[in-house]
């Protein structure tokens, strides 16, 4: 059991038989009256979100997710095949279950897979990843008196702002919890 005071973002909790994941919480203190807390909750399966208030110290049962080292295999339709390293079964996961986390996919890069007893129910990746410049309009030198940005587009689709020197064919680290740019990465 877990109680709303051990909450944090990202817990998963079960209620009512469904498995949810806390986006956000927020703890609401009234002048009277005992305090309410208010989760924006994420289930997990369906992918939609819900709002919750319950009081201060309401027990949920937790649920237990356990993470998997995995890397991306491939995409057939909707479905997205991730293998697990150490014991190499695959597993599919939907693209709605992904979300934006197909934004910083690239065939055979490593993540975690999130399992809930046999069942794959997400992913978790790396604060960063590398990708490779798609597309990026040229820079000419004097544009500007100060460093400037500019648009470019990623191996995966995902627009990223960027320095001016940056050009295609280069390889950069983003931050896959912003979805900023943060260097560029060694070949």
């Amino acid at each position: 059991m877990i109680e709303t005071g051990d909450m944090k973002r990202g817990s998963a909790i079960e209620i009512d038989g469904t498995l949810y994941t806390v986006i956000e919480l927020d703890h609401i203190k009234m002048g009277r009256g005992s305090a309410q807390v208010r989760m924006k909750l994420r289930d997990v399966r369906a992918g939609h979100i819900i709002d919750k208030s319950v009081q201060a110290g309401t027990r949920f049962t937790r649920a237990r997710i356990e993470r998997a080292p995995a890397q991306y295999m491939y995409a057939e339709g909707d479905l997205h095949y991730f293998m697990n390293t150490d014991s190499y079964d695959q597993f599919p996961v939907s693209a709605e279950r992904l979300g934006d986390a197909l934004n910083y996919l690239t065939e055979n890069s490593e993540c975690n897979l999130l399992m809930y007893g046999d069942e794959a129910v997400g992913i978790e990746l790396p604060a960063a990843v590398i990708l490779k410049v798609a597309e990026t309009d040229p820079w000419v030198k004097g544009d500007t008196a100060q460093g400037g940005t500019k648009p470019a587009k990623l191996e995966t689709g995902i627009m990223v702002t960027v320095p001016l020197f940056i050009n295609p064919g280069d390889t950069l680290k983003v931050d896959t919890r912003t979805g900023e740019y943060l260097e560029r990465a060694s070949k």
